[in-house]
């Protein structure tokens, strides 16, 4: 039940009970020992004088028998009211002015329980918009049973609109005797300014002129997209991307504060990092000063090692140093290594993993179109022009020398590995002889983008296509020796690259993610000029560094170019540096950082709260495998042991632990940071990242470790941990609060944490058990039942479209979203389990209905389910995402979801012709 109101003083009740407000000036000049003073002088005097231990204890108990009466009077009055309107009596409401409703309700229900009769007042709040009315509307029930065998239960409510806001609760004697029948929750209103501003918010995201049984999504949302213009410097904007902003901003107010918040040397050690890291961030005129020369000074490391030396033997020695020095920045080129558990044999064993690279583009279906390409080429050439080698300007000179003067911060070609690195003895050697560049550095810029579009686009036609993989774990596990890699990809030197990442460890197994890759890169490579390759090299580079320079610099510009074109941002728009650098810090030190948000928003019980959720989920999972025709007894067996086992994380990291500055100091210490020097600061960020990840090679699996910083908006399933996880991030407003009803939180951070135990079930995770071991661990006849309702949702999903901004239709990939339509399938299990608990065992203290909200409990769980998907994007965006996310757009992981959930469309009473009520047959149903 809702926190009862205390009554509002009025204006009547907070004046001084005097003659007009002024004092009886004969009475305050009387003589006070006159014997002709009256009677109200002398209870005056007494009321004056000290009052003794026995007067206090008469007063009291006067007090309390005055407060006794007047709710036995109360109560009188209320069921005498009652009864009069019940039989008809009661003053005529006729031209007062107040309109009066009866409504009238019949209950039947079985007892053999004694009479009870009691009266209650509760509320009811009616509000089209809380800036202009809020009008409160009083209800007035009466519940009465008799000794008979059946008996009625009778509701008999009058509705008063009034113009003042009042709440009367008067609360009579419980029903005795089994079974106990309390007075039904669906009217009771929270009134409490955060319950208000709590409705305000569904308020003004919903669009009520929509049906929801026919565009659901907007009648939730369409007043949140109307009032959440896109900024211009951004592709979209949404609930998560909202709810990341207001994150940062948090932990923003840590940053520039330069007080210190703790009373020990372990964090002052954290926080001057961190906050020195953010200032370099946002000295615009230090990044303004130094212009691009940090970046010209990467990539003419990367020629330098790309080029090698004359006494090198082969060409790929350069080519094998080169990707060693990039993929230690965190470059991706080429191909990618990356350590994860060993799938097949042991997921705690920690192994290497080979897979395809990123490309320049968000995927390989760019490359085909013309308009974009003609684009990227363009912003290639640029790069190549603007940091071709001949550009090292003078003020490399200074910046050199501020690395090196600068203390507590190493050269920036020691930071990566701590051992010595690059391999040349300083002098720029390089091999010139059988250089036939043109004298024109722009003609030679312009032909080299164009050779290097089509050596990407190359590349991206021999990859694996992303559904594949990462609908298929079968098929992207594919162990092999070194030796086999090495055959297959003559052109790298695996040994001499492994060493700049484990010198003292040369691994002798890897898991090769799309077995063709690596022969068919190896055909790319014999027939591309060494040039090609070197200028691919630099536009990797370029690409992932220049927009950590100032935003006057030539380079920066140019990528921020790519980037208007492929999110159709608004030329020249660019947003708030605070933010960008909130999310470089986040990126870079977000473990650091979770520690100061988690300790300012994750407060009281709120993991217990979150926990709770979790584990009422995966209770209705499990309980839903009893049900499910489909999936026979063994297979159902095996899934509930899954489920069962499942390692549920929340809030916050124990390695390194969020909770201890000195875990967090020792983690972040090969980080270096300087305030003058934000583009080193980022390098040696990113190499710590990589260190960090290959010393994990050959070591068991670390289970306090997250993927994930505290302060991240999403959460994630693992497989071959088995391990779902819930960042600090995510459970906060819209989508948690340890204060909001069960309809709410279930309906939000239920839906999330029903997700990610869903994947655990979805197309590729019901492949790996439940130690995280690869197996067809479900019977033959369980395995092809689910795949017809595979088939189904893939089949449902392709039909939807978005619109292209040119005139087009794009269609959902429905084979690259499966896994996660599948996974929002487990909606339904978020929606059992907030019944079960609701109607089982809640606290009718968290079950309260908003003020102003003409909804259902259960509408507004699909409410707050719908309002997490809020999203407003434009067409390049929407494109995008369609092409490279496994996510289908939001409009349909709402719709489409509902779509599928019987329970929806009761609640919303649906007609058997609504678009969201189809019949039961072309429903894709998984788990019923």
């Amino acid at each position: 039940m809702a926190d009862r109101e205390p009554w509002s003083p009025r204006d009547h009740e907070t004046a001084p009970l005097l003659n007009n407000g002024q004092p009886d000036r004969d009475q305050d000049t009387q003589d006070q020992h006159s014997p002709q003073r009256s009677v109200t002088n002398r209870l005056t005097d007494v009321v004056h004088e000290p009052l003794t231990g026995l007067t206090k204890v008469l007063l009291v108990e006067v007090l309390v028998l005055l407060l006794i009466s007047s709710v036995f009077i109360g109560l009188f009055a209320g069921a005498q009211h009652k009864l009069n309107l019940t039989k008809g009596g009661g003053d005529s409401d006729e031209g007062n002015g107040t309109q009066t409703e009866t409504e009238t309700e019949t209950f039947t229900f079985t007892t053999t329980a004694a009479s009870t009769v009691y009266s209650a007042t509760t509320t009811t709040a009616f509000s089209t918009a809380f800036s202009t009315i809020f009008d409160i509307t009083t209800a007035t029930e009466t519940a009465t049973k008799t000794t008979t065998t059946t008996a009625v239960y009778t509701s008999v409510s009058t509705y008063t609109t009034t113009d003042i806001t009042t709440r009367t609760v008067i609360v009579g004697p419980e029903p005795t005797g089994p079974p106990q029948v309390p007075a039904p929750p669906s009217k009771e209103i929270c009134l409490t300014p955060e319950c208000i501003i709590l409705s305000a918010s569904i308020l003004s995201s919903l669009d009520t002129s929509q049906d929801p049984c026919e565009n659901f999504y907007e009648f939730a949302n369409g007043g949140w997209i109307a009032s959440h213009p896109i900024p211009g410097d951004k592709g979209s904007i949404g609930s998560f991307t909202v709810l990341a902003e207001q994150n940062w901003q948090v932990i923003q107010k840590v940053l520039e504060s330069d007080t210190s918040l703790y009373d020990n040397a372990w964090d002052d050690q954290l926080l001057r990092k961190v906050r020195t890291l953010y200032k370099s961030c946002t000295d615009e005129a230090k990044l303004d000063y130094l212009g691009q020369v940090p970046l010209q000074r990467f990539v003419n490391n990367v020629r330098k090692i790309y080029r090698g030396k004359r006494t090198d033997l082969a060409p790929r020695q350069g080519l094998s140093n080169a990707l060693g020095y990039m993929h230690s920045r965190g470059v991706d080129a080429l191909f990618e290594f990356y350590i994860d558990g060993d799938a097949g044999v042991d997921p705690n064993a920690m192994t290497l993993w080979f897979s395809q690279p990123s490309l320049g583009l968000p995927s390989k279906e760019y490359y085909k179109d013309q308009s974009i390409l003609r684009t990227y080429q363009d912003v290639i050439e640029r790069l190549l022009i603007t940091l071709r080698d001949e550009e090292i300007l003078s003020a490399s000179d200074d910046h050199a020398s501020l690395l090196v003067q600068t203390e507590g911060l190493e050269d920036s070609e020691r930071v990566w590995p701590p051992w010595p690195w690059p391999p040349w003895d300083g002098e720029d050697d390089n091999n010139d002889e059988d250089d036939k560049r043109p004298d024109d550095p722009f003609l030679r810029a312009h032909e080299l983008a164009q050779q290097v579009v089509r050596f990407e686009a190359d590349i991206a036609d021999a990859t694996l296509d992303l559904d594949k993989l990462q609908q298929d774990p079968f098929g992207t596990y594919n162990p092999t020796s070194i030796n086999t890699l090495k055959a297959a990809l003559p052109q790298v030197n695996f040994p001499d690259y492994f060493a700049t990442f484990t010198p003292r460890f040369f691994p002798s197994r890897v898991i090769i993610t799309y077995k063709p890759y690596p022969s068919s890169l190896s055909d790319i490579l014999k027939r591309t000029s060494s040039d090609v390759i070197e200028a691919y090299l630099v536009v990797r580079a370029a690409l992932e560094y220049a927009p950590n320079l100032g935003t006057t610099t030539e380079a920066w510009k140019a990528v921020r170019q790519l980037q208007e074109t492929l999110n159709g941002l608004r030329p020249g728009a660019v947003g708030e540096r605070s933010e960008f650098c909130m999310r470089k810090v986040e990126s870079a030190m977000g473990f650091a950082t979770g520690r100061y948000f988690v300790n300012a928003t994750f407060l009281g019980d709120s993991k217990e709260k979150a926990t709770e959720i979790i584990a009422d989920i995966v209770n209705a999972f499990e309980n839903s495998l009893e049900r499910i025709e489909w999936m026979d007894e063994e297979s159902a067996g095996k899934a509930r042991e899954k489920a069962e086992v499942i390692r549920k994380k929340v809030g916050f990291p124990l390695s390194p632990d969020t909770r201890d500055p000195r875990s967090l100091v020792s983690y972040y210490t090969l980080v270096k940071v300087h305030v003058d020097t934000f583009f080193e600061n980022m390098l040696s960020a990113a190499a710590s990242d990589v260190y960090k990840m290959w010393q994990k090679l050959g070591k068991a699996r670390n289970p306090d470790e997250w993927e994930m910083a505290p302060a991240t908006v999403n959460a994630y399933y693992n497989p071959t941990g088995n391990e779902i996880v819930f960042p600090a991030g995510i459970l906060q407003p819209p989508f948690f609060s340890r204060d909001w009803p069960g309809y709410l939180s279930y309906g939000s951070f239920g839906m999330v944490a029903a997700h990610e135990l869903t994947h655990a079930f979805d197309s590729a995770g019901r492949l790996y058990n439940q130690r995280g071991k690869l197996e067809e661990w479900w019977t033959r006849q369980t395995s092809d039942a689910y795949q017809i309702r595979q088939d189904c949702i893939v089949e449902q999903y392709s039909s939807y479209t978005i619109d292209d901004g040119k005139g087009g239709m794009i269609h959902v990939n429905g084979n690259l979203t499966s896994g996660e339509n599948i996974g929002d399938s487990g909606l339904i299990q978020a929606y059992r389990a907030w019944k079960a608990q609701y109607e089982d065992s809640y606290d009718a203290g968290h079950e309260y209905l908003l003020p102003g909200l003409d909804l259902t409990r259960e509408q507004l769980f699909f409410v707050s389910f719908a309002r997490t998907w809020a999203m407003n994007n434009r067409p390049a965006d929407a494109v995008q995402r369609i092409r490279s996310d496994p996510h289908s757009p939001n409009r349909y992981r709402t719709e489409g979801t509902v779509y599928n959930i019987p329970e929806f469309a009761e609640a919303f009473k649906c007609s058997k012709y609504a678009k969201l009520n189809p019949p039961q047959e072309k429903r894709c149903i998984f788990w019923s």
